[in-house]
């Protein structure tokens, strides 16, 4: 790379760091120039922001941080943007993002804090802990009946990457057999027994002591559980969904969610959930806001900030990114 393309390349940092990781970046970028605008003081909050100001937008080559799509048309020399999420579905959507610049994820920094999430709304179920939780609150004293196991338990897991991968060590380690659905199942995924295409699903389903979706939001992943698919699943099976809330149909859900031992939601087809959604009311029914990722551990932020890292090194390099959403 000669030294006017150099001079012609701009990274905008947004993330929110210290001063010795600033530096690291610095270090990354080398002889790329690179900003920061993120405020330190948001690290370790549930809020990061990335707001470019605007008569700056049109000399940026790089971005490091969520912006909002409706700004992208200000960016005109936009490169490559590096999202502090794995999701980049906002981004996606035609006609939005300039069509010569890629997109990079944060994809295998949040496998741990969602399956860890999921893994525990998985127990909370088995055990009745919503059930007794209620009784407290009434200051009731009254046995809820039989509890569930994972040992032997037939787990299929929709979805099999960082976030599908580190769900299924967790519940391998209960003694769950699990089954994982992918597009390729000719392609392995740790922690997966047996992998299967999307072709396998309404056999699986009817084998399935717990579904866990974990897939990204897509066409040919809306309403994938669909009425006719849980219909097919046993009285007693446990359905979660860590992935995009869309992957459910919510009102064919409604139907079958009385002879389910229970449901958990960290994500629904609109957020926030409705007032006025009968989900609210079903005893069964685990909802949790969509935080199952986000910022909860230490450990994200620290995977965010090295992936970003790295890739940071890999443009000022001109060497192939890491996580290439779109290219």
């Amino acid at each position: 790379m000669t030294e006017t393309q150099l001079s012609e390349k701009l990274i905008v940092n947004c993330l929110p760091l210290t001063e010795s990781e600033r530096e690291e970046f610095l270090r990354a970028s080398g002889d790329v120039r690179q900003v920061f605008l993120a405020d330190p003081a948001l690290r370790g909050t549930m809020l990061w922001q990335a707001d470019v100001p605007r008569d700056m937008r049109g000399h940026v080559t790089a971005v490091i941080g969520n912006i909002e799509p409706d700004t992208l048309p200000d960016f005109v020399n936009l490169e490559w943007l590096q999202t502090w999420s794995a999701g980049v579905d906002r981004y996606l959507k035609a006609g939005t993002f300039p069509p010569d610049a890629t997109i990079t994820s944060a994809s295998g920094a949040y496998g741990q804090t969602v399956a860890e999430h999921m893994f525990a709304m998985l127990w909370a179920l088995m055990k009745n802990l919503p059930g007794y939780l209620d009784q407290q609150r009434r200051h009731e004293w009254k046995d809820l009946g039989r509890a569930a196991t994972l040992d032997g338990a037939n787990v299929v897991i929709l979805g099999t990457g960082d976030l599908g991968s580190h769900f299924a060590h967790l519940v391998k380690s209960c003694g769950a057999h699990t089954l994982g659905v992918r597009r390729n199942p000719n392609k392995p995924a740790d922690g997966i027994d047996s992998m299967y295409g999307f072709d396998a699903l309404d056999v699986l389903f009817t084998k399935a002591d717990v579904v866990a979706c974990f897939l990204p939001s897509s066409p040919e992943t809306r309403h994938l559980v669909n009425r006719n698919r849980l219909e097919l699943l046993r009285d007693g099976a446990i359905l979660l969904n860590g992935g995009r809330g869309d992957i459910i149909d919510e009102q064919a859900l409604m139907t079958q969610i009385g002879r389910l031992r229970g449901v958990g939601l960290d994500v629904t087809e609109q957020e926030p959930l409705p007032d006025d959604s009968p989900l609210w009311d079903v005893p069964n029914c685990l909802i949790t806001p969509h935080v199952a990722g986000g910022y909860h551990l230490e450990a994200t932020e620290r995977r965010i900030l090295d992936i970003a890292r790295e890739n940071v090194r890999r443009y000022a390099a001109g060497e192939p990114l890491n996580n290439i959403i779109r290219h």
